[in-house]
């Protein structure tokens, strides 16, 4: 299987390049790579999932099982939208406090999607 991964830091985007970040429910993106979603690719505040501007927001902050379910609900838009490359940072893995560990397993369908890149660490969970 060909890795595609994630650059560890994104500053730019190219077109149909869309940075993919962990969120809340209410949307109030005021730290970490939710903020800077808000500040450089057009993520709305109040907007706690789905795609906005050039991001796509995934609530993390409601545990686990609800962090499941919204990555199910971006694999099968990814599926959709296969125009669009999806470069998904470690959501849930800062400010939400969950490990690679925890959230890569969530992510075990999108390895076979072209359009969808991963962290190296959720990568290296799926080994």
């Amino acid at each position: 299987m060909i890795e595609r991964i994630t650059p560890e830091y994104i500053s730019t985007l190219q077109p149909g390049q869309i940075f993919v970040f962990g969120s809340n429910h209410f949307g109030h993106h005021a730290g970490g790579a939710a903020r800077y979603a808000l500040d450089h690719f057009g993520a709305e505040w109040g907007n706690g999932e789905g795609l906005q501007g050039q991001s796509y927001a995934i609530p993390t902050m409601e545990g686990l099982d609800s962090t499941k379910q919204a990555v199910e609900r971006f694999i099968a838009f990814a599926k959709d939208h296969q125009e669009l490359t999806f470069l998904v940072t470690p959501i849930g893995c800062g400010i939400a406090g969950y490990t690679p560990h925890e959230i890569a397993p969530f992510f075990a369908d999108a390895q076979s999607l072209p359009n969808i890149y991963l962290p190296e660490s959720f990568l290296k969970m799926a080994q």
